[in-house]
């Protein structure tokens, strides 16, 4: 077969610049000294090309070189309508050009690359996947500043096979000035974290939370060239917070590159005095905590075991001001109405957090939002939470109530103040909407009283993103409870700026960016139809038997 020359050139520079890329000549050295110090008397050291050419084959590097180069067939477009001529081009198996993606160059980005993982000793033992084999996967999930990157799964293993990219926004929502590049100085004020969520999906589909990570990537401002590269240690999640489960290597760049680095000094000086604030806060607040404790005991020492939560425990094992778990989440359109929003909550699925041990005890352990949606599953708390910031998202008063339900079973829920005095009661787990009508204990017994369809026996506490009331009642069942939030003689408020200072989204804050939601993936209409399909295929096939 014979070749145009322009084509001839070509194929001879796309074989060298694969050689140079796989540093052949360099390989090609190391056999002929080694030939030439073994193979050969030191009277004559003459070496023929046979002789070469069969070295390299038993070391296996020129099979090495095949591998790397894929032949394939470009037919041209205008050759099509005369006779099919086809012309061989040598590519790389994975090619450096990256899809074009739509890229403001008035932007600054951090590219995040994934580079494998290493460590991950639970999968050991993990037989490596035939080809076509359904296996356990890893998938990670990021939120970086009002953005959602998944990855490609990966099979379970000891040295899970990550290699992805994400390219995320350093400027998103306008912070300061859009039209203008933000510098080094501008973004080491944005103390967002990249917020990594390692999820494990299991040959039945069902998903696993392994790890939740904080990533603090500005350490990319003070390297040289704008690439640094991170080594991540990742710990386990609930009773496993302090045990590694395994190594991410992780490299960040700036793109556009920086005209100008930071110092390492100055960097570390930023972290440590951010540290220092949160600390400080986070002490101050607890200071008042226990003050306001004391003050609601004092009201009545029985309040002692109601249910009262003012600090909760995350995936991670670190204890927040559960006022930090809500925030006005707005759905856009992708939520019509209050009521779809809670019939999207009811169909994440329910699991409580495992527990190692017996004695039927629960594991504490309330999810960040994005580790709840990414696991498409959680605990009452998880459920509730993400309900009433969808609430407060459409403008409702809404609170999150933590008691008990029958038998004295700890639980959360929703409740909603109308604007005329209404409470209304939403069960998260389910959907359903309840409305409260207060007992009043002291009317005479011929009064008939309000029954109560609610399943909630106990009230302790109320709260969101800004308030938090404790119940001072004489009682806290749920049936005889007014909840008039005004009179503080039947519920005690924590400060408002107390509050603020430590669960407000800021610099100086340890509260994680909520997440947005994402569009599903499927198509309603199509997924509907092969539903239908399939219901009338079993109605039809029941009807025969």
């Amino acid at each position: 077969m014979s070749l145009p020359p322009e084509k001839a050139s070509e194929l001879k520079q796309l074989i060298h610049q694969q050689l140079v890329k796989m540093d052949v000549h360099g390989r090609i050295r190391e056999v002929l000294a080694e030939t030439i110090r073994e193979e050969l008397a030191p009277e004559h050291q003459q070496l023929s090309t046979e002789d070469l050419i069969k070295a390299l084959r038993q070391r296996g590097i020129i099979d090495d070189v095949m591998k790397e180069l894929k032949f394939v067939t470009d037919v041209n477009e205008k050759e099509r309508t005369s006779a099919p001529k086809t012309s061989t081009h040598v590519v790389d198996r994975e090619p450096p050009v990256l899809k074009k993606t739509n890229i403001d160059p008035t932007r600054r980005y951090l590219y995040l690359q994934v580079l494998g993982g290493k460590a991950f000793l639970e999968h050991l033992q993990e037989p490596e996947p035939l080809p076509g084999q359904i296996c356990s996967t890893f998938t990670l999930c990021l939120h970086f500043r009002n953005q959602r990157f998944r990855s490609k799964p990966v099979p379970c293993a000891c040295e899970p096979d990550f290699h992805d990219g994400f390219l995320l926004e350093v400027h998103k929502d306008s912070l300061g000035d859009g039209s203008k590049m933000v510098d080094a100085t501008t973004m080491l004020s944005i103390c967002d974290p990249v917020h990594m969520v390692l999820i494990k999906t299991d040959t039945f589909g069902e998903t696993t939370l392994v790890a939740s990570y904080f990533l603090e990537w500005r350490s990319v401002l003070a390297a040289e060239n704008g690439v640094t590269n991170v080594a991540v240690e990742l710990l386990g999640v609930g009773t496993e917070s302090k045990v590694s489960v395994g190594v991410l290597n992780i490299r960040l760049e700036m793109y556009p590159q920086l005209s100008k680095t930071l110092s390492p000094e100055i960097t570390n000086t930023q972290f440590a005095l951010e540290r220092q604030k949160t600390a400080e806060k986070e002490r101050l607040f607890l200071v008042y905590a226990k003050q306001w404790w004391r003050e609601y005991l004092q009201i009545r020492p029985t309040h002692n075991i109601r249910l009262v939560k003012i600090f909760a425990q995350d995936e991670n094992g670190v204890n927040r001001p559960v006022c930090s778990y809500i925030r006005p989440l707005r759905a856009g359109r992708l939520l019509d109405t209050p009521r779809q929003a809670a019939r999207f909550v009811s169909v994440l699925g329910y699991e409580r957090a495992p527990v190692i041990g017996g004695g039927g005890g629960k594991q504490e352990q309330w999810c960040t939002l994005l580790a709840f949606l990414c696991r498409n599953k959680g605990d009452c708390e998880d459920h509730a939470n993400l309900l009433c910031s969808l609430l407060l998202g459409f403008g409702l008063e809404a609170f999150v109530c933590v008691g008990t339900k029958a038998k004295g079973v700890p639980h959360s829920w929703v409740m909603t103040c109308g604007t005329d005095g209404t409470i209304t009661f939403w069960e998260s787990l389910t959907g359903h909407r309840y409305i409260h009508r207060p007992i009043n204990p002291d009317d005479p017994p011929l009064v008939e009283q309000p029954k109560p369809l609610y399943p909630y026996r106990t009230i302790g506490c109320i709260f969101n993103h800004q308030k938090f009331f404790g119940n001072c009642q004489p009682s806290d069942a749920v049936e005889v409870c007014v909840f008039d939030l005004h009179d503080e003689s039947k519920w005690k408020p924590m400060s408002g700026e107390a509050i603020k200072s430590v669960c407000s989204p800021g610099t100086t804050s340890s509260v994680p960016p909520f997440p947005p939601l994402c569009a599903s993936t499927l198509d309603a209409a199509v997924t509907s139809n092969e539903i239908e399909v399939q219901l009338r295929i079993l109605v039809a096939e029941h009807r025969k038997h």
